[in-house]
């Protein structure tokens, strides 16, 4: 046991060197090196969605430690098993997830409370509290190659609906960099606070708009929140542009995000549009199953009554919309176990998931083409018109498509609904609209975009 235990805990560090602080919290708590046999490394999993996970995330991360730690393996095996009471005993250093421990004062230090007022960051912002999943992958992807080599991806934008975990990123990025580089000057803004910033000067004259200017242009690193607020601000953009180019020419990194990419911000001028999109452009998706499960077991690490496992699986099943919508659930049930003192049952998790999931409108054909209209900024009046002009064509064939493929509306309603049209009309558009996502991928991101309109409409 000693010898299997010394390789686990070697393999063990290397891992918390690879894999964030709250994964390894969420999937790693029980897991142990069970035995080695004829070059099979057996690792002893808490549960069979652990063994899913793990198998499928970081199988390849944990043979290299393994292997890196003296380990003669060529495959692993995960095995459903309880830790032994040796492995319980000397746990390799579990790093904890930031929140209230069991039998420490409710209440946090006076420092992680307060925002940096050099930089304007919040330092409780970190990717050790980060949950990866594919809905993010890509952009933690980003902003790690950003951490190794500042501006190489200049500018980043980030977009994707409320509640997905933008801010926290893009702080996240921040803070890394400031741990990383100490020297180099970081600032996080909003774009309404750096137009605040703009009007204030303005109004007090050439010396503090001088100042202001002089101000933004000498970070080494610019952090800007809500980009979509500066829409139709004309002022505010040409300041913005100008700030842009001379980071930019400095080889300074820009990060943004948005609810939405670039191009589909009604009012932005398009030269911003164009120095957006010659960076990198990811957007961040609604959270899967799977990563919803990993956000609520990190959340409750170090609950005093944590939920139970098939809780767990309800409320991940149930709280869809957002990160902040799952974590609110999520923190009324702690709240209600602690105040009585158990564990919830699933009746009352139940009613309260009931009453905290935001109601889902029924939505009908005049929605879609409502937001359909709205995205490409037509007058949704004209998808039910004879017209054919390309715009309104296309408008059109994606509100059937959505129809279609979304609410599984017959075709021959759809036609009915939007305009009085023949089914065989609808068939040819969704077809169309369906190779066209398969075949174009700016396509198919304005249809993602479209859908995510719908969910909050």
């Amino acid at each position: 046991m000693h010898d299997v235990y010394t390789i686990w805990e070697s393999a063990f560090e290397l891992l918390e060197k690879e894999v964030s602080k709250a994964n390894i919290n969420t999937w790693f708590k029980d897991v142990f090196l069970q035995r080695i046999d004829q070059s099979t490394g057996y690792i002893g999993v808490p549960s069979d969605f652990i063994k899913d996970w793990l198998y499928n995330k970081y199988q390849k991360a944990i043979m290299k430690s393994l292997r890196d730690s003296g380990a003669d393996i060529r495959s692993l095996e995960f095995i459903i098993a309880k830790k032994p009471e040796d492995f319980a005993k000397r746990q390799p250093g579990m790093q904890k997830v930031t929140g209230i421990k069991r039998g420490e004062p409710s209440t946090l230090p006076l420092k992680d409370l307060y925002v940096n007022k050099r930089t304007n960051l919040n330092p409780r912002y970190t990717f050790d509290s980060f949950i990866i999943g594919s809905f993010n992958e890509l952009a933690y992807s980003a902003s790690q190659a950003i951490l190794k080599k500042p501006g190489v991806y200049n500018p980043l934008y980030i977009y994707g609906e409320t509640g997905l975990g933008k801010t926290h990123m893009i702080q996240a990025i921040g803070n890394a960099l400031i741990a990383q580089y100490p020297h180099m000057k970081i600032f996080y803004t909003s774009s309404e606070k750096f137009t605040h910033d703009l009007v204030t000067a303005l109004q007090r004259g050439n010396d503090s708009i001088f100042k202001i200017k002089e101000k933004y242009r000498a970070y080494d690193c610019l952090i800007m929140d809500d980009i979509q607020f500066i829409s139709n601000r004309d002022k505010t953009q040409e300041e913005l542009f100008h700030l842009f180019n001379i980071l930019q020419d400095n080889n300074k990194q820009i990060i943004f995000s948005s609810d939405k990419h670039p191009n589909y911000i009604v009012g932005l001028e398009d030269r911003l549009k164009s120095r957006f999109s010659a960076g990198m452009i990811i957007d961040v998706t609604k959270p899967d199953f799977e990563s919803r499960m990993a956000i609520l077991k990190s959340k409750m690490a170090d609950a005093t009554f944590p939920l139970d496992p098939d809780i767990v699986d309800y409320v991940a099943q149930n709280a869809t919309t957002n990160i902040r919508e799952l974590e609110g659930i999520l923190n009324t049930l702690l709240c209600q176990s602690e105040m009585k003192a158990r564990n919830l049952t699933m009746d009352e998790v139940q009613e309260t998931i009931r009453n905290s999931i935001q109601s889902r409108k029924t939505i009908n054909a005049e929605d879609i083409a409502r937001v359909v209209g709205q995205f490409y900024n037509l007058d949704y009046q004209l998808i039910y018109d004879k017209t054919r002009r390309k715009e309104v064509v296309k408008a059109r064939q994606i509100a059937m498509y959505l129809l279609r493929e979304d609410f599984s509306v017959s075709f021959p309603h759809i036609g009915r609904e939007l305009g009085g049209r023949d089914h065989t009309t609808v068939i040819h558009s969704c077809t169309k609209i369906k190779n066209a996502v398969l075949n174009n991928p700016d396509i198919n991101q304005e249809i993602e975009q479209i859908r995510s309109m719908i969910q909050t409409y």
